[in-house]
Order: C-alpha cells, then structure tokens, then sequence
C-alpha cells in the first residue's frame, strides 16, 4: 500500500470492523465529537456547555447592563446620555472580554485550545454581529418607535436583542471559535 494510503487509512477510524469513509458521521471522531463521546456523554456535554455558556453569560450581562446603565442613566443623564449606541457599544465591549475568558477557561476548558489571538478575534466578530442585533433592537425602539425610558431601552437591548444576540453566539462561539478539534 502506497505511503499516503497507509497514513489516510490510519488517520480514518474502525466502524463495526471496518474502515469508516470519510463521509461516515456514525462514530464520535468522525462526527467531530471527542473520542469518548457517545450519544448521552454528547448531550451531556451539551448540557455543561449550555448552562456553562449561561453561567459566563450572566456574569457578562451583569457588566453589560450595568455597564450600559450606568453610562446612560447614572444620576438621570450619565455621561453618554445622548449618545445610548455608544453607551450600548462600550458596554458590549467589556462584557465581551469577560465572556471569552469565562468561555474560553470555564464553558470550554476541556476543548483544545488554539492560538490566543485567532480565538479572541473570531469571538469579538462573532460578538459583533450579536451587538448588531441588540443595536438593531434598540434603533427600532428609539429611532422608529420613539420609545426613550430607561423600561423601554432594556427591554428593547437586554430583553429581545439580547436573546435573539445569545442564541446566535451560543451556536456560533462552540462551532467556531471553540470547536472540538483546533483548526488545521
């Protein structure tokens, strides 16, 4: 057997006696999962990863409303009073470096690391687009609907966008800056 095909069928795993194809998605490192994971460790580790990236993300919350507030609202007109996207931005900018190393060194600590750098610019990307859908949020309460109180500012930003903003980064951040395998 040529050299390059000893070392793909080596690199390609047992299924049922046989080698799997490239294509097969039945064995756990064909799929991407770990080695050890099977169905139920799978959903399990889901599950960790699900209320971990919670966890990480209410601290987050915490300095992105906080955040938010305290620059909008602190002491009826804070410091960017006038200007609540800044405001919103700047928050989203510090709750973003909390979340990835919460993520990175908790939600994530038993998936292999990659370069530092590369992480944390895709993680603030893909966090850029989840602060877009919050800004988008809170431009259509303010600048389409008219709505200006605080009630209406938290409920637009931190109620809907950020849903609609978390989902989206949940299912982003594991396949794509935290993945099972580190990129090639």
């Amino acid at each position: 057997m040529p050299r390059v095909h000893r070392a793909v069928a080596r690199a390609l795993p047992r299924h049922g006696g046989l080698r799997a194809t490239a294509t097969d998605r039945s064995t756990p490192a064909a799929s991407g999962l770990p080695a050890t994971a099977t169905p139920a460790r799978a959903g399990g580790s889901l599950g960790r990863e699900a209320s971990g990236f919670a966890t990480v993300g209410a601290f987050a919350l915490l300095v992105d409303i906080g955040g938010y507030n305290a620059l909008v609202h602190l002491g009826g007109n804070g410091w960017l009073g006038e200007e609540p996207l800044l405001a919103k931005t700047t928050a989203v900018a510090a709750s973003t470096t909390v979340a990835y190393f919460g993520n990175r060194f908790w939600t994530y600590r038993d998936r292999p690391r990659g370069r530092l750098g590369r992480e944390y610019v895709l993680f603030v990307v893909l966090s850029a687009v989840g602060l877009a859908i919050a800004l988008a949020c809170l431009a259509f309460s303010r600048y389409v609907l008219g709505l200006t109180s605080a009630v209406a500012d938290n409920v637009a930003t931190n109620g809907i966008g950020l849903a609609l903003g978390s989902l989206f980064r949940f299912l982003t951040y594991r396949r794509y800056v935290f993945p099972h395998r580190p990129p090639a």
